[in-house]
């Protein structure tokens, strides 16, 4: 069969690249004309691209973050007989990937200042992935402008001295405000939290889970000794990891608005609050398949990396967890951010009246709160699966053996 190219398309006037967010498709799956593939980035937007061409998908020619031209080869695809290949207009000189990022660093150099003006990006060549830097710190191409370089060109170590110095917002004085624009990680969360919005239905359920069985074997390991010192929600993560196992709904997504996809195994994503309110996704492949050790150990390379700024999201993330432990919040309602399909909230440690004792007395709970993509799961089964997490977490000296 035919291979043709899929090339970034051109969306608004003057654009010149654009960051590859997620794939929606994999090598050897049909793909339909106009049916989204995967999604990409713009200053202004994330939006889903559709195929331009019926036919089976290859290969992705670049990974998942990488910034591209606009006209840029992306993915290859077998199509039918006769079907022409689509040029992209208004796309950088050069057919290839190099070709083009070489266009974009050219025209990225910025005008020479007048004499008697201070230096900065305006005479500096941007490298592409300063111009990807700056994006991820709020920094519009006006604000690169401004800020000094201390080499021949602009380099992130540039960027990190202009915010250090407090110079990254713009501020109005007369009017009482100060304005700067979101950090890339906040525009991505934003968008996907607009897609869960516009396709997801939700539902929401919570039950009280005895937290003493957590509390007291985190304190037999912490009085061990030994190097190994997993948290509580980790062990917690455990727990739902194993549940998770004899709930394959999910572990499944939607794709389109008829098919339905079951992953294998489990990929656990673990939410990671950043510096500043931001937030990312770490995630744990294959969480359901690991014994408790080496899940403890994923886990935290995982959210290690996470802090150090890598979100990990993608589309075989079916459930995330999000921990408000710390800030002694019990309730709320998490949201769902497709492709995923549920998100499991762990609240705070509390004493709370025994309900089976006929004489008052206090234990120790957390609340759990999930919120399920009612378009799959209903009520019955995500009450299941909740109580399976329930029974699991409270019986969690059964599943971690010290």
């Amino acid at each position: 069969m035919p291979r043709v190219a899929v090339r970034i398309p051109q969306i608004g006037e003057g654009l010149q690249e654009a960051r590859l967010v997620a794939v929606l498709k994999q090598p050897g799956e049909p793909v339909r004309r106009d049916e989204p593939i995967y999604q990409m980035e713009t200053d202004k937007a994330v939006m889903d691209v559709e195929s331009p061409y019926e036919g089976t998908l290859v290969e992705w020619l670049a990974e998942v973050d990488t910034i591209l031209p606009i006209g840029a080869e992306v993915a290859h695809m077998e199509v039918g007989e006769g079907v022409q290949e689509q040029v992209v207009h208004g796309a950088p000189a050069g057919t290839g990937l190099q070709a083009g990022l070489e266009t974009i660093a050219a025209s990225a150099a910025g005008p020479q200042m007048g004499e008697g003006q201070e230096g900065g990006a305006r005479n500096a060549n941007i490298p592409p992935r300063t111009r990807a830097y700056a994006k991820e710190k709020g920094l519009r191409d006006e604000d690169l402008a401004r800020v000094p370089v201390a080499g021949g060109k602009l380099m992130p170590s540039d960027i990190d001295a202009f915010l250090a110095g407090g110079l990254g917002a713009r501020t109005k004085t007369e009017e009482g405000y100060r304005e700067q624009q979101l950090s890339q990680k906040q525009r991505l969360l934003a968008s996907r939290l607009q897609r869960g919005n516009q396709l997801v239905v939700p539902g929401t359920i919570s039950v009280p889970v005895l937290w003493e069985g957590i509390e007291n074997l985190r304190a037999r390991i912490k009085a061990s000794g030994d190097e190994f010192q997993p948290s509580a929600f980790t062990m917690f993560a455990f727990a739902v990891a194993q549940a998770l196992k004899d709930f394959p709904m999910f572990r499944s997504t939607l794709r389109g608005d008829d098919t339905l996809r079951t992953y294998d195994h489990a990929h656990l994503g673990i939410a990671v609050a950043l510096p500043g309110d931001e937030l990312v996704l770490a995630v744990v492949e294959e969480a359901d398949t690991l014994e408790w050790r080496p899940f403890a150990e994923r886990s935290r390379e995982r959210i290690e990396q996470a802090r150090g700024g890598k979100d990990q999201a993608n589309e075989a993330v079916t459930i995330s967890l999000t921990n408000m432990q710390a800030f002694g919040l019990r309730d709320a309602v998490p949201v769902v951010v497709p492709p995923g399909v549920a998100t499991l909230y762990l609240g705070g440690s509390y004493n709370g009246l025994d309900p089976d004792s006929e004489e008052l007395r206090m234990k120790r709970y957390a609340n759990l709160a999930l919120t399920f993509d009612h378009r799959l799961i209903n009520g019955v089964g995500a009450a299941e699966f909740l109580n399976k997490v329930k029974a699991n977490v409270e019986t969690i000296s059964t599943l971690i053996s010290l």
